[in-house]
C-alpha cells in the first residue's frame, strides 16, 4: 500500500511504503541496528518509559541528514537522560558509529533498518523508487503513543524542528 507523491525528492514526485502515521496512534514496534562494542539491536520496548524523539533522515553521509542531526544532538542535549532521542536511517551500523565519533554525536543513539526495513515499512518512510528512507520527524509518549508526526514533504529540505521539540520538552 504505497502512497503514491507522498513526498517529493527535488521536486520529483515519490511513493512513501506503507500507511502514515497520525497523533495518537500506536507507535508500531521496529528492531533496528547499532554498533557500539558489537552489533546490537533496539527496539521499540527499549525506548518505552521515557518521551522519545525519532529523526528519521536517508543517509548521515549528506549535507542535511548531518545538519539535521547535529541540530537535534545540540537541542535535546540539556535533556538529558529524560528522553530517548534515535536518529534513525539505512546507513550501515558500523558508518552510523563512524559519523557519530567525527561529528561529536553524544546526545542522539542511532539506529539502522538496512536488514529488512521494517521500521521505514511500518512507519511509512520508505520511499519505494529509491529504496532509501524519507526525512520524517516523530515523537512518542512514553507509552509509545504517537505525540507528534512531521513526514518533510520535500526530502532535501529540513524538518520543522521547534514544534518536534516542543512536543518532546513538554513530554519530559
Amino acid at each position: 500500500m504505497g502512497r503514491s507523491g507522498a513526498v517529493t525528492f527535488k521536486g520529483t514526485p515519490l511513493t512513501l511504503a506503507g500507511k502514515a502515521l497520525a497523533v495518537g496512534d500506536a507507535a508500531p514496534d521496529f528492531k533496528l541496528h547499532y554498533y557500539k562494542d558489537g552489533l546490537k539491536e533496539l527496539t521499540l520496548a527499549d525506548l518505552k518509559g521515557k518521551p522519545t524523539l525519532l529523526s528519521v533522515v536517508p543517509s548521515l553521509d549528506t549535507p542535511v541528514c548531518a545538519i539535521q542531526t547535529k541540530k537535534f544532538n545540540e537541542s535535546v542535549a540539556a535533556l538529558g537522560d529524560k528522553i530517548n532521542a534515535v536518529t534513525v536511517s539505512l546507513d550501515l551500523p558500523f558508518a552510523q558509529a563512524r559519523f557519530c565519533g567525527a561529528e561529536g554525536i553524544t546526545n542522539m543513539r542511532v539506529g539502522s533498518d538496512y536488514q529488512d526495513r521494517n521500521f521505514g515499512n511500518s512507519y511509512g518512510t520508505l520511499i519505494e523508487e529509491l529504496k532509501i528512507l524519507s526525512r520524517a520527524i516523530f515523537v512518542l509518549d512514553g507509552a509509545g503513543k504517537v505525540a507528534y508526526v512531521e513526514y518533510v514533504p520535500e526530502v532535501a529540505s529540513e524538518p520543522n524542528y521547534e514544534p518536534a521539540l516542543a512536543a518532546v520538552k513538554s513530554l519530559a
